[in-house]
């Protein structure tokens, strides 16, 4: 079995845990025989050597951009030195002719303000990208024909995506692995790197009080309590009530922990606990549509198709292959 190559480029005044994000995750992206399912290669834009980080040590990139011909995906990270990318939105001579080596239809992503580096190159042009928060405003003044969404976690517009800030590029990984893999897959590396199996990309990146004050109830037990049933109608005052709070206060808080509302919540865990059934059983699609809570498989067909592009049946043909991790 060929596996999917990732490039990774390596750029002067990079982020070293952002550069470690696609290697740890693809990396342990595994088939049911525990085979590799990505081949993870991590380049440069000049001939092997160090690249400094923005940390008080270089990395040793043993790849030149010649790696970059071969990829099926590219992912660029942050870096703090960007220059004229960052300033003038154009690209160094050496990185455009770097970048001119990338195959037509490799998909592209971006971490964080890696994004710069794909919009200069033109990647980006009318279509929709996000950044980190705090140069989404600079981000859309340099490149004024790219549509900036600030308020999302990353975006899949298919053949480019691109992520908010650091552990937004774990998120946004992740959803590419389910997205090539499966559920199951994604799960298992989520697990791996004890990281949350799934965080929409919808979500917002920055939320104002992340964390609740210490003297402040959370609503964890109204979500552990929804979990375990998403097959009854779960009313959004059933969950106020295991808090002992009011609606208006109850939705307020969950809106500062998770970043969406508890429907938009409660719509997610259902949508992936269909995905999990798809995959893994052979539940009838009635039978599935009941178990995560939609009633009926006309209204789990039309989020499914929402959320992922395809109805039921065709996700299941695509990850029933035997891939998954279990």
């Amino acid at each position: 079995m060929r596996r999917h190559r990732v490039v990774v480029l390596a750029l002067d005044g990079l982020l070293p845990f952002e550069l470690g994000i696609p290697a740890r995750i693809f990396g342990l992206a595994r088939d049911a025989a525990g085979r590799r399912l990505y081949e993870v290669v991590t380049c440069s834009v000049r001939p092997p050597g160090p690249v400094h980080t923005d940390s008080d040590f270089s990395v040793l990139v043993e790849n030149g951009p010649e790696a970059l011909a071969g990829a099926d995906t590219v992912v660029i990270p942050a870096s703090y030195e960007l220059g004229p990318v960052h300033e003038e939105g154009r690209l160094t001579p050496e990185l455009a002719a770097a970048l001119a080596r990338i195959r037509p239809g490799t998909r592209l992503v971006s971490i964080c303000t890696g994004g710069y580096v794909l919009a200069a190159a033109g990647y980006l042009d009318g279509r929709p990208a996000t950044t980190h928060w705090a140069s989404a405003d600079h981000f859309q003044r340099l490149f004024p024909t790219v549509r900036v969404d600030p308020d999302v976690l990353f975006i899949d517009d298919g053949d480019v995506l691109t992520s908010a800030g650091v552990a937004a590029g774990i998120d946004l990984c992740i959803h590419i692995v389910r997205r090539d893999f499966g559920t199951a897959v994604a799960n298992h590396v989520a697990r791996r790197t004890v990281v949350p199996p799934h965080r929409d990309g919808g979500q917002a990146q920055y939320i104002q009080r992340p964390v609740p004050e210490p003297q402040l109830a959370t609503t964890t037990a109204a979500r552990a309590w929804a979990l375990a049933r998403l097959h009854e109608p779960i009313q959004l005052r059933d969950m106020a009530e295991q808090e002992s709070m009011s609606v208006r206060t109850f939705t307020r808080r969950f809106r500062e922990e998770a970043g969406i509302s508890p429907g938009q919540w409660l719509t997610q865990q259902r949508v992936e606990h269909a995905r999990h059934l798809l995959e893994s059983t052979d539940l009838g699609i009635d039978q599935i549509a009941r178990d995560s809570g939609f009633g009926t498989a006309q209204s789990m067909r039309a989020h499914l198709q929402a959320v992922l592009g395809v109805p039921p049946t065709v996700y299941r043909r695509t990850f029933r292959t035997g891939s998954a991790v279990v």
